[in-house]
């Protein structure tokens, strides 16, 4: 019962914190995605967009940025605990 304790619930080593090295680089590039789509919205529907529009991709890019922050994060903690 130990033994599949510690295998499936214990330590992982210092090779797994690429998964988090993996998301940081998916979300940045979400990230400059976003801000580009955004910006070329802005520009293309300037006269027709309402405020509820603009607040909506602003939103997003906050919820792309903080996914990407999170994962540098917790890439940078795993780094140097392990």
């Amino acid at each position: 019962m130990a033994g599949f304790i510690s295998t499936f619930f214990g330590p992982l080593g210092k090779d797994s914190c690429v998964y988090f090295m993996f998301f940081t680089i998916l979300f940045f590039i979400s990230l400059i995605i976003a801000l580009f789509a955004h910006i070329i919205l802005l520009v293309k529907n300037f006269r027709k967009l309402n405020l509820m529009s603009i607040i909506t991709g602003l939103l997003v890019l906050f919820n792309v940025f903080l996914c990407y922050f999170v994962n540098r994060l917790l890439y940078t903690m795993c780094t140097k605990i392990l």
